[in-house]
């Protein structure tokens, strides 16, 4: 009688222990899963802001042999203050699509803006050759590769993450613990549709 309660006991130990196990490496593998996504939508922010810092000094270049594009300044000053509300914005809104949503809609319009402003050299050769206003063009197209490349990567560390979350059991533990799927960066609408090319 000894022996069989010794070794039912042993067996709920193992099974206890096994389940714990289990459990904890699936939380804590959720865990690093979502810090690697917070770190990449970090790496994102950081490339906002650095496009944000370069506005004023563009604007500024611009406006020294353009002043009279002033409706093109207050549309890239508009999307600059839009985006200024909602640069360093909490990795919540990952969770929340519409959030998520008008976030990238604000994104889009300051990049969409920035791309007039600099249409408007093509209208002043002076302009197109000043070394500063070369500098900051260099720099701000660096800027939207680098913003290109870190939503990627953060699209990949989403997607890593979002499958893990769903897998079964893991979506149980998740659920239990707050684990939520994230929200993934889209092309804007202006790239979904075809150009119109016209000879």
């Amino acid at each position: 009688m000894k022996k069989k309660t010794i070794i039912t006991i042993g067996i709920i130990a193992v099974v206890i222990i096994a389940i714990y196990s289990s459990f904890a490496g699936t939380y804590n593998k959720l865990v690093s899963l979502d810090e690697n996504v917070a770190t990449q939508w970090a790496q994102v922010q950081n490339q906002y802001q650095r496009r944000m810092d370069l506005i004023p000094n563009l604007v500024a270049t611009v406006k020294g042999y353009a002043s009279h594009e002033s409706d093109v300044y207050t549309q890239v000053a508009d999307a600059r203050s839009k985006a200024g509300g909602v640069i360093q914005v909490d990795s919540k809104i990952l969770e929340d699509p519409e959030a998520f949503q008008r976030y990238q809609q604000v994104q889009n319009q300051l990049g969409s803006s920035l791309q007039r402003l600099l249409a408007v050299s093509e209208n002043y050769p002076e302009l197109k050759a000043n070394q500063n206003f070369l500098a900051l063009q260099d720099q701000l197209e660096g800027t939207e590769n680098r913003i290109a490349t870190e939503r990627k990567r953060y699209n990949d560390t989403a997607k890593t993450y979002n499958m893990y979350v769903r897998r079964f059991p893991t979506s149980i533990i998740a659920n239990m613990n707050g684990f939520r799927t994230k929200e993934y960066f889209s092309a804007s609408q202006e790239a979904q549709s075809a150009p119109k090319v016209q000879f």
